[in-house]
């Protein structure tokens, strides 16, 4: 069937196009027919990977080459320990990276879930009950409250029709449908409210429908067909660890080679020195770095369970660190998704109601005064209409003693154990007459309903009578346009009142500068029904009503989003809200939250449709608000920012959001409120669905990364020293300072413990301060190369000295040798444990107390342990070629393992104390007040 815009047609219009009546359907014939043409009613997948091809394919990065190879070399020489070390390491990270891509591939079975498993279709005459699957375009479907909407169809008839399309538009309450024609040809799904979409619910009224487009060709099929096709973001972690290794192999094998060719030149045995290659070269390629990575970020991922944030990839962690753009959906992100009744117009009066959520705790206030309901009888009635008129349910999930308790020590999200059953803005009205004591059940107790006439699209307006003391009332909310039409009197001053022009123009003025403030407003009203008065008819009902006032609500903003917002200024992320919701709502939402600055500007779905991609590109930087956007939309936002270089964070909870949450550098996506399509999508799930989670998220995520550098840079900078010190000494033509089993020690114990500690590294106070490194910042960006080397040569050329030191008390003496070896081995270890303390800071060893990490105090005094083991056990000392050292020895290499740190830590107080004192202030005080501003 061809793809047509289906709301446009009128009813006569949409039958003959499919060729069936409404009164018959389709045949079996025809839809067989039209099987072979549109396929089954259900989601495609697309080709899958094998899972072993899957394990496979995680060995193929350039550092698990490198590490396998060292493996196959470190067996051929015997040693086997070594060998058995890293192959652990490389299976282990195998085994990791295809469980994550395992999981992350799961999207399109949740999203088939969302799929109907049934719907009552009109076959030949009668209605029957068939699998969703089945359905064809042209099948008729009738559909009731709390049915899921089984294919896209175009409405034919609806009885009061609400449905629930948030997970598919980002539209903040059920939407009420029709079935006229809508006759413009570009209209967002949100508008389009003839029509009902694949995967939603019906949650009010009943209705009959057409099946317009099935399977792939829906709504719901062109979001999984996004999810096929979009291309799955490498992670700057990903990329700056393949760059790493690639640096480490090349370097390494050119200094291997430089070491053994001049120990050759100089008369060294050929064969001692190649062995003693190998081991440098083992040596320098940090096959612990793999294994300490991934150590950091479960760690951190333990860390992130604890402040609410289920990481789903490791390194999903670290790249939310170096995010420069959040693009975070409206509905259940940054508001509650939860409707509240926060102004209420009465008599003239402007009133505020305090409470969120739908707990019934909150107050009414008159200029900031609390309301005593027992003088304001106008109030009272329009609670009662509020309450009495609607069907809603709200109720405590677990209440008592024990939810109270639990509820008692929460700051945020205090309502969270109270939950809807019914229509969002009911149950808004529902709990702002329970906040002022008015429950459902104290008035159901005096007002027995008699009668409801349900709201529908024409009227506007939904009524029922209820009986009280003997009389019949009318209860009437409704649309206040609408509504006023109805009324010819109004309650003013506790009387009634005729409703004069100069009424109605004051209810329209308040109507319409609430609505200016993004609130849903409603009308109340009422009328004292006589005896002879019929109630047969809605027409009879409500006419001749008591104007009652208005209330106003919107989905809040959630409290803790604002400031999750302002810290995510100050860091430099800019925040971006898309929604499918009106362009009204959506920015007062965002202003109030303090997304948009001065000269910020926003979008709708409409705009965004009618720019190229180069356009899109060129204006993204300015917009902070999309408004009434389609899934496709949401992925052009992010790819646009991508092209600008930007690393950029998704969040959402809906199915549309899912193909932008794949494609973003990180998708987030709402523990509780998010469907299972987005989580399957995301990376990061926040169990709370708390905004503000976030923020702690890229806390975590830049200190995961400023720890791998860390210990990047001590392992670097010790493989350099231990490069450096045999090169040195083969340029000095001086005997070997370290052997091949002293090198794989230091390679395996000292530098393993203490760069796993540093992974663990507290955060340095003004992480949060500093903007977003860039997604191509080189990992030794930030003057860390020129510290991995400056350290490395000095540490290199201490233990040469302190090795020469010792052997000049006695040259030829093969025993001063192996004291002279012995001592260079213990320089070079004491020297790399003394560094490691400088590693902490990104300035000097005197910058940070080296105490507060007390993991990495405990590696340390462990790898001084085993360094006093392998040299005064005896058993030992024949293995590691070592002697037990006497106090000039270790006074000797404690001076020199001492003089690297202290001597660039002493050069770094002193330039920091000049920069500071002839530069003026130093610039991040300029950036972080810009970033205010901004």
């Amino acid at each position: 069937m061809e793809q047509k815009n289906w709301h446009q047609q009128s009813e006569n219009e949409l039958l003959q196009s499919f060729g069936v009546t409404r009164e018959q359907g389709l045949t079996e014939e025809e839809v067989e027919r039209r099987r072979q043409v549109s396929g089954w009613n259900e989601l495609l997948e697309g080709e899958r990977i094998s899972p072993i091809l899957l394990f496979l394919n995680q060995f193929k990065d350039f550092m698990m080459l490198v590490l396998m190879g060292a493996t196959l070399i470190s067996g051929l020489l015997g040693e086997y320990l070594d060998a058995v070390t890293i192959i652990a390491i490389v299976i282990l990270n195998g085994v990791l990276g295809f469980i994550q891509e395992f999981r992350a591939e799961r999207s399109l079975r949740a999203l088939k879930q969302l799929s109907a498993p049934h719907a009552n279709v009109l076959r030949q005459g009668k209605v029957v009950h068939v699998a969703a699957k089945e359905l064809v375009p042209g099948d008729i479907v009738s559909l009731e409250s709390g049915d899921r909407i089984p294919a896209d169809i175009r409405w034919l008839s609806i009885q009061s029709l609400d449905a629930e399309e948030s997970a598919l538009t980002g539209e903040s309450h059920p939407v009420g449908k029709h079935t006229r024609a809508i006759y413009e040809s570009e209209v967002p799904l949100g508008d389009q409210k003839n029509m009902g979409f694949m995967g939603t619910m019906i949650t009010r009224g009943s209705g009959k429908g057409i099946v317009v487009s099935s399977g792939m060709d829906t709504e719901m099929g062109k979001i999984a067909d996004l999810l096929q096709n979009t291309e799955v973001q490498e992670t700057p972690l990903q990329r700056r660890l393949a760059q790493l290794g690639k640096i480490l192999i090349y370097l390494s094998l050119a200094l291997t080679v430089l070491v053994v060719l001049v120990g050759i030149i100089n008369g060294q045995p050929a064969g001692g020195m190649f062995l003693a290659g190998v081991s440098l070269a083992v040596a320098a390629i940090p096959e612990g770095l793999p294994a300490i990575v991934t150590i950091a970020l479960a760690l951190g991922v333990q860390r992130m369970i604890k402040r609410k944030a289920i990481v789903r990839k490791l390194p999903s962690v670290e790249t939310l660190g170096c995010a420069s753009v959040i693009c975070s959906d409206k509905t259940g992100t940054l508001t509650q998704n939860k409707m509240t009744v926060t102004r209420l117009w009465i008599e003239g009066r402007p009133l505020e109601v305090t409470g969120e959520g739908y707990e019934p705790v909150g107050n009414v206030l008159d200029q900031g005064i609390p309301i005593d309901l027992k003088r304001d009888q106008t109030l009272r009635r329009l609670l009662q209409i509020s309450s009495l008129c609607s069907n809603a349910v709200i109720y405590e999930e677990d209440g008592g003693e024990e939810a109270r308790a639990r509820r008692k020590g929460k700051d945020e999200g205090a309502d969270s154990q109270w939950r809807l059953k019914g229509d969002p803005t009911e149950g808004a009205l529902v709990t702002l007459s329970s906040k002022m004591g008015l429950s459902p059940a104290s008035l159901g107790s005096m007002y027995a309903r008699e009668l409801e006439f349900p709201f529908d699209s024409k009227r506007k307006r939904m009524s029922v009578v209820v009986s009280h003391q003997g009389g019949k009332i009318a209860l009437v909310k409704g649309a206040p346009d609408m509504l006023l039409e109805q009324c010819s009197y109004i309650l003013w001053a506790g009387k009634v009142v005729p409703l004069t022009g100069t009424f109605r123009q004051k209810v329209l003025a308040a109507n319409e500068a609430m609505a200016r403030s993004a609130l849903r407003v409603l009308g109340m009203a009422y009328r004292d029904l006589r005896p002879q008065d019929s109630i047969d008819h809605e027409d009879a009902v409500e006419s001749q009503l008591i104007f009652v006032g208005l209330t106003g609500m919107i989905d809040p903003p959630r409290r803790e989003a604002r400031e999750a917002i302002s810290v995510c200024r100050r860091a430099g992320i800019k925040t971006v809200m898309i929604t499918g919701d009106h362009g009204l709502t959506a920015e007062a939402i965002a202003n109030e939250l303090g997304i948009i600055p001065r000269g910020g500007q926003t979008m709708s779905g409409q705009q965004l449709a009618l720019l190229t991609d180069e356009e899109l590109d060129r204006q993204v930087e300015g917009v902070y608000v999309y408004s009434r956007v389609s899934p496709e939309h949401k992925l052009r936002i992010v790819k646009a920012l991508q092209n600008r270089g930007h690393v950029v964070a998704m969040t959402g909870d809906g199915v549309n959001d899912a193909p932008a949450i794949k494609a973003a550098d990180i998708g987030i996506s709402m523990g509780i409120t998010g469907t299972d399509v987005a989580k399957e999508a995301s990376s990061l799930i926040l169990s709370d669905d708390n905004f503000s989670t976030i923020v702690a998220a890229i806390e975590e995520g830049r200190n995961i990364y400023e720890n791998i550098r860390k210990f990047i840079r001590y392992l670097l900078a010790s493989n350099v020293g231990e490069i450096l010190t045999m090169l040195f000494a083969m340029l000095a033509g001086l005997p070997l300072p370290l052997l091949p089993i002293q090198i794989l020690w230091v390679n395996l114990v000292t530098d393993g413990l203490p760069a796993m500690a540093l992974g663990v590294d507290q955060p340095e106070k003004d992480l949060m301060e500093h903007k977003p490194r860039g997604a191509n910042e080189n990992i030794f960006a930030r003057r860390m190369g020129w510290k991995i080397l400056s350290r490395g040569f000095l540490i290199g050329l201490c233990t040469l000295g302190a090795f020469w030191l010792t052997l000049q008390v006695s040259p030829n003496d093969a025993n001063q040798l192996l004291k002279a070896q012995s001592v260079a081995f213990a320089t070079l270890v004491m020297a790399q444990l003394i560094h490691v303390f400088d590693c902490r800071s990104s300035r000097s060893i005197f910058h940070r107390n080296i105490f507060q990490n007390r993991y990495l105090v405990i590696a340390v005094l462990s790898s001084v342990l085993l360094l006093l083991g392998v040299m005064y056990i005896e058993p030992l000392q024949p293995i590691f070629k070592t002697v037990p050292l006497g106090t000039r020895e270790w006074a000797i290499t404690l001076v020199a393992a001492g003089i690297p740190t202290f001597l660039m830590g002493a050069g770094s107080v002193w330039s920091g104390n000049r920069r500071r004192k002839y530069n003026g202030p130093r610039p991040m005080a300029t950036v972080k007040s810009t970033n205010i501003r901004a």
